[in-house]
């Protein structure tokens, strides 16, 4: 007999603000621009989706797709703006 999964989707785990703050906090630990790009795309979606994300930003909805994609290399510009609508607020800190 098969065994039967679901494929994961971090989106139904970030239900909170908590959560979703540890989750970037981990794409941003791991230096990687592909990978913080797909985090914020996943938070997009669990926070409204693309189509609420593109009216908050005023960025269109295929540029998001794109930009936060897997492959997707956005600007800091568009980062940023997607943060803020995200409502995301950067610190930054010096280690030791």
């Amino acid at each position: 007999m098969a065994l039967k999964v679901a494929p994961f989707d971090a989106v139904e785990y970030l239900t909170d603000d908590e959560t979703i703050a540890a989750y970037l906090t981990v794409a941003l630990e791991e230096n990687d621009p592909t990978f913080l790009a797909k985090a914020l795309g996943t938070v997009a979606r669990a926070k409204g989706g693309m189509a609420w994300l593109a009216r908050e930003t005023g960025i269109s909805r295929e540029a998001l797709y794109r930009a936060l994609s897997e492959t997707g290399n956005p600007e800091l510009g568009t980062a940023l703006k997607v943060m803020h609508a995200l409502g995301v607020r950067l610190t930054a800190s010096l280690s030791a």
